[in-house]
């Protein structure tokens, strides 16, 4: 039986605007629809939950949302699709046990159920449950308001920059409980942002978006390497995820050993994480230098043995863009053009990568 899926071809004009957007996205993990702002995420997202009417088709799964060359459009409060946007909206006149309920009781009817008591441990909102909205931060909020959503049961999850409206902090807070969520009911989740990071941390797979049109789709590794979506993605934070396994802690220096293509990788603050669990790492393009040889007497701790296989200089600047192969897994580097001339750097060429920092994120 073939994989359900999320299949649209969207139309919609606006003075100075307009949108054409077509894509089939995977019932499974989380697609992350990105680009810059004005690009038409927001519009994608309103026409995919009902907020909006446009021209074309939208079917999920086997139902059609929206068909305007038959006349069919399911309004918004019918749709089998959860909503989330960037501040949490509670009935304020309900506590949050009164939210939750709420939710439950409006649920899709004969869909797999997820236990009240799992969604609350895993969103970590058992001990607000007796207070009302108002009483609540902004990232509490935004955790009550995706324990119901999840709650009733949908089957498409819809965010729409969740964490924009919190501080640094709070959205450090939430990441990890989006995560365990995600993982844990298996929900299939669009998630619209303008954050690298937050892409980098929770997409399986991205829809880049340009001037109202989807620029190009994929698994989030191979986006977030592409040097041509630099442009929209941000050349400051370009970079690449690459998938690693933990390997063993250190506990004297607060620091774990991971692996990468059976090649170690040093990074800070994984002890709670057992051997063999899963992560993602992030590695900015501006934080990795080559040298030719390996390297002595350096405080940079990582050095990967890599293969260049593209280099791109800027045609109006005094750097160039490169891509590197440690194995099968993608790399970026970021350096001058007189570093790259200096050095002899060509496509085919082995160096070894410094790498300066590295984020990660636990249960990729």
């Amino acid at each position: 039986m073939p994989a359900e899926t999320l299949a649209f071809d969207l139309r919609l004009t606006r003075p100075g605007f307009a949108l054409a957007a077509r894509a089939e996205l995977p019932l499974a993990g989380v697609s992350v629809v990105f680009g810059p702002s004005g690009s038409g995420k927001t519009t994608l997202l309103r026409l995919i939950a009902g907020l909006e009417r446009g021209e074309g088709r939208i079917a999920l799964g086997g139902e059609v949302l929206a068909d305007s060359s038959a006349g069919a459009f399911v309004p918004a409060h019918r749709r089998s699709v959860g909503l989330l946007f960037q501040e949490g909206r509670l009935f304020g006149h309900l506590s949050v046990a009164g939210n939750l309920a709420y939710a439950e009781r409006r649920a899709r009817p004969g869909a797999p159920a997820l236990p009240r008591t799992e969604v609350i441990e895993a969103l970590g909102v058992g001990g607000l449950l007796d207070r009302r909205p108002g009483a609540l931060s902004g990232g509490e909020r935004q955790r009550v308001a995706l324990a119901r959503a999840l709650l009733a049961r949908p089957r498409l999850l819809l965010l729409y920059e969740p964490l924009s409206a919190l501080d640094l902090k709070a959205r450090a807070a939430i990441l990890p409980y989006l995560e365990t969520v995600f993982v844990r009911t298996g929900l299939p989740v669009l998630h619209v942002t303008h954050s690298v990071d937050e892409a980098a941390r929770l997409a399986d797979r991205m829809v880049v978006m340009e001037a109202g049109r989807i620029a190009a789709t994929g698994p989030a590794e191979t986006m977030l390497a592409r040097l041509d979506l630099d442009r929209l993605i941000g050349r400051f934070e370009a970079g690449a995820r690459v998938e690693a396994r933990v390997r063993a802690h250190d506990p004297a220096y607060g620091l774990t050993i991971c692996e990468v293509e059976g090649v170690p990788l040093t990074v800070p603050g994984l002890a709670g994480l057992p051997a063999g669990a899963r992560v993602r790492l992030r590695i900015r393009a501006r934080d990795v230098a080559l040298a030719l040889a390996p390297p002595q007497g350096l405080s940079i701790q990582n050095v990967l043995p890599v293969t260049i296989t593209e280099i791109v200089p800027e045609p109006d600047g005094h750097m160039a863009d490169l891509r590197l192969a440690l194995g099968t897994t993608g790399l970026r580097a970021r350096l001058t053009r007189k570093a790259v001339d200096t050095l002899g750097l060509a496509p085919g060429i082995a160096a070894y990568a410094l790498v300066k920092s590295v984020s990660f994120e636990p249960g990729g």
